[in-house]
């Protein structure tokens, strides 16, 4: 298979015509893809050149967008991957090397000694030199197959390093939120402790001016505590969630602290409007599903190598050689000899390797069309979930900002009627505990929110772009 019939082949694994390429004898190598996205009502759609390699700059947050960058250039992942294209490339052309003559030289002097009649020695020295050179004509295309295969795996290589890339961005953003969410709970505990302080002196106040009892003061006082409790958990998830980001960005603790350093902390919000493309579109640019069917290719090809060993090869092997009695006649067109044999050779009985070998890459072949086909499936439940996680989590994030808000006002009403002596504290203690779950409650679906479109710009294929 020449380059552009390999090219062939991985564009027809794209956009899911397999069915139509000579790769498997009777099996479709894609699944069938479905027109339009079942749980996208909500989400405009897009071209097909629509854009998502650098999908975190729409959330508008400067520090996300400098970590994902600095975690981008400085990851020992993305390291990895980047040196596992440059193995690729040199093992590809460790494989053409193969269509070309191997060439090799030589050179040499071998002294002895005889004894003449009258018993003195004469020393005999003989100089030679040599070029050899071989070359196996590619009849069946043996090795052109497996130049194709070490191709394909450099095309392999390079989605890997995508992959690596969007799954990255996507971790960065996550842990991000998480410890934008863990530092916006900080901040409404503080307020709430801050709250509490004034609800226990008040209680405090009204027990030494004899209008109350000693166990409003205790329930007051109780109250307080219990919410100073959480500071320690939530310092110790804001500090492990730096260190977190750091290991991310491949950096030693507390190097990102200086970005991450903000005077208004808030999760990232995610743009309004996020157009999507239709299914093909969308797994066409997946980086694992584009890894899986180079897989495919070069699967195809080592099998077509394999089965080239059935055939006959023929090898060319020429030889100039040069030998003289002295250094200054080893140059004399008389001392030079020259051959060149060519040779057919075939297998005749190998008890059934070449046959066994066929089959076991048969079966490789087989599991890398399977591994395409689940790439595929994977990559659609993925955008399917993560459409219908956005829109979930956009529903119960409105109903909890109306419920969070008339718990701030019932809270507030609370706390005025029982500075009023209206009430006693029970019932403020009932709405600060209300007013406290659903603030972390409101906190959490923000986060669900956020991380819905994180992974929902990953399942589309973002994070990584050809230039990059």
């Amino acid at each position: 298979m020449n380059l552009i019939r390999r090219h062939h082949i991985f564009y027809c694994l794209v956009p899911f015509g397999l069915a139509a390429c000579t790769i498997t004898d009777s099996q479709n190598v894609s699944p069938e893809i479905p027109t339009a996205w079942k749980n996208a009502a909500a989400f405009p759609s897009a071209s097909a050149q629509r854009d998502v390699s650098r999908w975190w700059g729409r959330f508008d947050d400067p520090a996300l967008n400098r970590v994902i960058t600095d975690g981008l250039a400085n990851s020992p992942d993305i390291a990895s991957a980047s040196s596992r294209i440059r193995e690729a490339r040199a093992r590809r052309n460790e494989e053409a090397a193969s269509l070309l003559p191997f060439i090799g030289g030589s050179a040499a002097s071998n002294s002895s000694w005889s004894k003449t009649r009258g018993l003195s020695e004469v020393s005999n020295t003989n100089y030679s030199a040599g070029l050899n050179a071989s070359w196996e004509i590619d009849w069946f295309g043996k090795n052109r197959s497996r130049v194709e295969a070490a191709s394909a795996q450099i095309g392999a290589a390079q989605e890997n390093f995508h992959s690596v890339q969007a799954s990255l961005a996507a971790e960065i953003a996550t842990a991000y939120t998480n410890l934008r969410a863990n530092e916006t709970r900080m901040m409404v505990l503080r307020n709430i402790v801050k709250t509490r302080e004034q609800t226990a002196q008040l209680a405090t106040w009204r027990q030494q001016a004899g209008e109350t009892d000693s166990l409003e003061s205790s329930q007051a006082l109780s109250s307080l505590e219990q919410a100073r409790a959480g500071i320690p958990a939530l310092e110790q998830a804001i500090g492990q969630g730096k260190n977190l980001l750091s290991l991310l960005c491949g950096r030693e603790p507390g190097s990102l602290d200086s970005i991450l350093k903000s005077n208004k902390t808030f999760i990232p919000y995610p743009a309004r409007g996020l157009a999507i493309g239709i299914p093909a579109d969308t797994i066409r640019q997946r980086p694992d599903v584009r890894l899986a069917g180079w897989q495919l290719v070069a699967a195809v090809a080592s099998t077509r190598s394999a089965e080239a060993e059935r055939f006959p090869s023929l090898n060319l092997t020429g030889n100039l050689g040069i030998t003289a009695l002295s250094a200054g006649k080893i140059f004399n067109p008389q001392t030079t000899g020259a051959g060149l044999v060519a040779g057919i050779t075939s297998p005749i009985f190998d008890a059934g390797r070449i046959r066994s070998n066929i089959e076991a890459l048969g079966e490789v072949q087989e599991q890398a069309v399977q591994t395409y086909r689940s790439a595929v499936l994977t990559g659609l439940s993925e955008v399917e979930d993560s459409l219908i996680a956005c829109r979930r989590s956009a529903e119960r994030l409105e109903t909890l900002e109306k419920a969070t808000q008339l718990a701030r006002e019932t809270d507030q009403i609370a706390r005025q009627r029982y500075e009023a002596g209206e009430i006693d504290f029970l019932a403020v203690l009932d709405s600060q505990r209300t007013l406290l779950g659903l603030e972390d409650s409101l906190i959490s679906s923000r986060t669900d929110r956020t991380t819905a479109y994180i992974r929902l710009y990953q399942a589309l294929g973002g994070g990584w772009s050809p230039a990059s």
